[in-house]
């Protein structure tokens, strides 16, 4: 489903995005580079109002998460450079990266952090969690995190492929309640438009199916994806329960509704089931140990589904690792936990910062994953509302 001149305005009417505290918008490489064969480096042309949307969201109290090609392109500009290979690209990333950083921070007036990731840095459940803690201590930070795979080291069969499926990955990583993907063209079609001109838009998509995947072009000269993988990353990310919306970057118009809530664009459907599947595995999975928290916790826990802090914690029992599943009780004989959910540190960590406030648990620990015992993304209440 390659580029072709139809107005996205036309074929894609307004329809509602839905109800999102926070989004990982992909921007890919079509949309950044300065010349169509790429070695032009970075042109701010469309960039810019992408940037304009991620300040207007920051605004309304709302956080965006960027993952952003261009890297390559950028470092193709900045030497004389021939042929392809892993090699070459995994140099001109390098030389790209840090005209890439540079490049969004000028468009935006808050501070951009770059987060490069691997294979093995979602593989792996400590760097997964350690990737994860990051992300949200720079959003707690009021930062915007720019993620970009770590293509310097990476091999081929450790790669993640392109930046649809990381973006698929990163919405996944920090909970994201959308994908936002930005292409060059108005978004999914029934066919490929540049070939058949009875092609039709497709404005809602409750499903991927393979017949979906075999009507979708291949990647363009300048990035490493296509429509096929955009698809490929919005099943990914509808399995992790988060839906995706597909749009013309090149649109400022199309740019400019996305800022009201109003989609000109494909929206694929997130899966219903898979919420209440994570929460399942929660409240079955087997619990490695226990807290025991204060009546003010308890009641911020039931009342709000705030995280929980470690202020609020008078004893722990058990010993456990970061990542397990831990219960939460208002006291250490309650006949049913108030709530299940991922410790963010370990048993002997949290023996030595329980009672304490979130500011001092680097002073005591000597480093800091984050400022709660528990984050309210990974917790599933079981008493709602009251106190039980």
């Amino acid at each position: 489903m390659s580029h072709v001149a139809r107005d996205a305005l036309t074929d894609f009417p307004a329809q509602p995005l839905p109800p999102w505290r926070r989004a990982v918008l992909k921007v890919g490489s079509s949309l950044l580079a300065g010349f169509a064969d790429g070695d032009g480096g970075l042109d701010a042309r469309h960039a810019r109002d992408l940037a304009h949307f991620v300040q207007a969201a920051r605004a309304a109290g709302r956080e965006v998460v960027l993952v952003s090609s261009g890297a390559v392109a950028a470092g193709r500009a900045r030497v004389a450079s021939a042929g392809e290979g892993l090699v070459l690209r995994q140099a001109l990333a390098a030389l790209g990266q840090a005209q890439l950083i540079g490049f969004w921070q000028a468009l935006l007036s808050v501070p951009v952090a770059q987060v490069l990731l691997s294979h093995d840095d979602l593989r792996d459940r400590r760097r997964y969690l350690n990737a994860r803690a990051t992300l949200r201590e720079l959003l707690r930070l009021g930062a915007l995190p720019l993620i970009n795979e770590n293509d310097t080291v990476a091999v081929d069969e450790l790669k993640l492929g392109d930046n649809d499926n990381l973006a698929a990955a990163a919405a996944s990583l920090v909970d994201a309640d959308l994908l936002l993907i930005a292409t060059d063209i108005g978004g999914l079609y029934s066919a490929d438009p540049a070939r058949d001109a009875r092609a039709t838009p497709q404005p809602r998509i409750a499903r991927i199916t393979p017949h979906l995947l075999a009507a979708a072009g291949a990647a363009g000269r300048i990035g490493t994806g296509g429509m096929r993988t955009k698809l490929e990353a919005a099943a990914k990310a509808a399995t992790a329960g988060i839906a995706t919306a597909l749009f013309c970057g090149r649109d400022a118009e199309v740019v400019a509704a996305l800022r009201t809530d109003h989609l000109h664009g494909t929206l694929i459907e997130r899966a219903d089931n898979t919420l209440s599947a994570r929460k399942q595995w929660l409240r079955h999975a087997p619990a490695a140990g226990q807290l025991t928290v204060d009546a003010g916790a308890a009641a911020a826990l039931c009342a709000q589904g705030a995280s929980l802090l470690p202020g609020g914690v008078v004893a722990v029992a058990g010993e456990f690792h970061r990542g397990d599943v831990i219960e939460v009780c208002a006291s250490a004989h309650a006949a049913q936990p108030l709530a299940r959910g991922l410790a963010q540190y370990n048993a002997a960590e949290l023996r030595r910062i329980a009672g304490h406030k979130s500011g001092d648990i680097e002073s005591i620990l000597g480093f800091r994953y984050g400022e709660a015992v528990i984050h309210r993304d990974d917790l599933v209440l079981l008493v709602h509302g009251a106190m039980p």
